[in-house]
């Protein structure tokens, strides 16, 4: 079972964007899965923060619905 979670500082380190763009996803609902243990926490898991990135693989900028 999967249990490392991290916090939002991990989590933008791995995906390469800022904490700031991270929650701006979170508000989306466009960016990798979290979980909200209190009112003012904010965790993923390391898997699933990979595994959004993976599953944004494209062979084209023309074309986005083209998945490697």
């Amino acid at each position: 079972m999967d249990t490392d979670f991290i916090d939002p500082d991990t989590a933008s380190d791995i995906a390469g964007l800022s904490v700031a763009a991270l929650a701006q996803l979170r508000y989306r609902g466009d960016g990798p899965r979290f979980y909200k243990p209190t009112a003012r926490t904010v965790r993923y898991k390391r898997s699933e923060v990979i595994a959004w990135i993976e599953a944004s693989a494209r062979t084209s900028t023309n074309r986005p619905e083209l998945i490697v």
